[in-house]
């Protein structure tokens, strides 16, 4: 290798270990990995949607983890929007990896400073999900592409226009079950969103109370399968679903 050549290589390789959050190459086996699959931009912009969990060190897709910073107070902050300055610290979205995080003191360890997360940091975490869920609902309604009510949502899954179907996690189990079945009768199958409660629901259609909800197919029923997802790992369902009138 020429010297001008191992010049380039070093100022490439030193570009790459520069940056405000930490960024991982793209696996080449990504299947193998248990990495996510490259988005169609190719593989910058695949490596750019995956960062590593500071507790468990897997390197997962950010639709996967939960972003913090921290504060100038020593506080250790959420970014659910990914959009605060600083470098992320990058968690899996479950309630036992906050809690080890927060136990192990793996935030000061990975910015290398001290760090005081609150004990109720995985409870901020969840407040935050639900309050986006609800503002994607929110958005829905106010375009004319969210349903509520049993008839309404099974009129919507049985035409084909539903994206997503959401059900109160506190919701009887007979009408969970029979509109979870047409979801699964379709191709593909239609995804569920269970980890909202009838009152998250409520908020979202002006305390209407709906325990059914169905979005059309788009960018927002996309969105709210990712937001709920993550809410997934922070919440566990009810014991028994409770009947409500």
């Amino acid at each position: 290798m020429t010297l001008a050549a191992a010049h380039d290589e070093t100022i490439q390789r030193d570009s790459r270990s520069r940056g405000e959050d930490r960024r991982v190459r793209e696996p080449q086996d990504p299947v193998a990995k248990g990495a996510a699959p490259m988005h169609p931009g190719g593989a910058e912009s695949g490596a750019k949607s995956l960062r590593r969990c500071i507790v468990s060190g897997e390197i997962r897709s950010k639709k996967e983890l939960v972003r913090f910073v921290a504060g100038p107070d020593g506080r250790v902050v959420p970014d659910l929007a990914e959009k605060l300055p600083g470098r992320g610290l990058w968690l899996s979205a479950r309630r036992d990896v906050i809690h080890t995080a927060c136990a192990r003191n793996a935030f000061a360890r990975a910015a290398k400073a001290p760090l005081h997360p609150a004990p109720d940091l995985a409870d901020q975490v969840e407040r935050l999900l639900v309050r986006r869920c609800i503002e994607i609902l929110g958005l829905a309604r106010r375009a004319g592409i969210a349903v509520g009510g049993f008839e309404k949502v099974a009129g919507r899954i049985s035409c084909g226009a539903a994206g997503v179907l959401v059900q109160a996690r506190d919701a009887a189990e007979d009408g969970r079950r029979k509109l979870r079945t047409m979801a699964c009768a379709r191709v593909p199958v239609l995804p569920v969103v269970d980890c909202l409660d009838a009152g998250d629901l409520g908020q979202a259609f002006g305390d209407r109370p709906f325990v059914h909800v169905a979005l059309d197919r788009g960018a927002l029923a996309r969105r709210l399968c990712d937001e709920a997802a993550r809410l997934s790992g922070l919440r566990e369902m009810p014991a028994g679903a409770r009947e409500r009138t």
